[in-house]
């Protein structure tokens, strides 16, 4: 479903304002990244009773209901969840899990918006949602028939919009720094293999944890934490930011030049968090062509130069992790043809 336009929690709230109470919404994205709790949201914003049925679950009797023998007549009676007198959003989530016989009892609920002689309430929304084939999540094809029955849309993730939610609800300081610091390890791509990995609902776990533990958070506890929530790598990131957070280094004082970069061997991890920092500061802050640079911009280069060099003298090898291409980021091509003329043996060794 990669071909759906794709669009933000902020927008998302938009399109369903807009599109919902007209026509059949569904909702595709990864795993974790707020689609339920969009909905949700969005149903109590309207003042409305939202009503989930997760299709991973259901049977088709759950939709259509059981028949009974009325005046020598067999009538369907839906299920009470469903047939309610005042309207209300009803939220189909993971419905592209369900069997292709439940898919079918929800033809004419999501289509006519009835399910045998019961029609739902004026004013009721219908939405769905699910993952996608490529999330490793369960998923099953969904019927042609059932696609062209709604609106589709795919949700993404953004860091913006999640920290605005982040801050209006108390998510633990550490955790807001840190996406704030490192805004692309909010979301990961789910694996392949059984691991926890990087989503927006992981991150609020993690701060649920670290606020469990309160003032007594150790070392090893962050390490604990980190690891049960977060992607392997980000975990090991998380916690060398704690590390920094609790030390006395600062990637802004060393910028400016009043630190030096950690150089003793058991502050390596926390070397390779800065220093990844430290090239997102740069991707970040350096213009795509030298000629639209402004004045702090210069100053940021030419400082940026000599750290470099330093970081180098301690670690070549992060020092080459800093300008080397990573999930396609890359730094300016100016910048980089300054770092090969000034800095020669870096990216010789490097190419080497």
């Amino acid at each position: 479903m990669n071909t759906i336009f794709s669009i933000t929690q902020k927008q998302l709230y938009d399109f369903l304002l807009n599109i919902a109470p007209i026509r059949p919404v569904f909702i595709w994205g990864a795993p974790g990244i707020g689609k339920s709790a969009i909905v949700e949201n969005f149903a109590a914003e309207l003042g409305m009773n939202c009503v989930s049925l997760l299709g991973s679950q259901l049977a088709p009797e759950d939709i259509i209901g059981v028949p009974q023998i009325k005046d020598g007549y067999s009538v369907f009676c839906p299920p009470k969840i469903i047939a309610q007198n005042e309207p209300y959003c009803l939220f189909l989530d993971e419905l592209n899990a369900c069997s292709q016989e439940v898919q079918k009892a929800f033809y004419s609920l999501i289509h006519d918006r009835r399910i045998g002689e019961f029609i739902l309430p004026e004013g009721t929304i219908v939405i769905g949602a699910g993952n996608r084939a490529q999330d490793s999540a369960i998923v099953k094809p969904m019927s042609s028939a059932l696609i062209n029955r709604m609106v589709h849309v795919q949700l993404r993730v953004s860091h913006k919009d999640w920290l605005e939610w982040a801050y209006e609800h108390e998510i633990h300081p550490y955790v807001i720094e840190y996406i704030q610091m490192r805004p692309d390890h909010l979301w990961s791509e789910p694996p392949k293999t059984e691991e926890p990995f990087s989503t927006p609902r992981s991150w609020h776990m993690l701060s649920d944890c670290l606020y469990a533990y309160g003032k007594n958070l150790k070392e090893k506890d962050v390490e604990l934490l980190a690891s049960s929530c977060l992607s392997p790598h980000v975990a090991g990131q998380f916690k060398a930011f704690i590390k920094q957070v609790q030390s006395k280094y600062d990637l802004a004082k060393i910028m400016n030049g009043e630190l030096r970069w950690p150089d003793q061997p058991e502050e390596r991890d926390l070397l390779y968090f800065m220093a990844q920092s430290f090239r997102a500061q740069l991707i970040k802050e350096l213009p795509k062509e030298n000629t639209m640079m402004k004045g702090n911009q210069r100053q940021l280069a030419f400082r940026s130069k000599d750290l470099i060099k330093e970081l180098s003298s301690i670690s070549l090898e992060i020092a080459q992790m800093v300008v080397s291409e990573q999930k396609g980021e890359v730094l300016p091509a100016w910048f980089m043809l300054e770092v090969i003329r000034d800095l020669p043996r870096l990216v010789a060794k490097k190419d080497g």
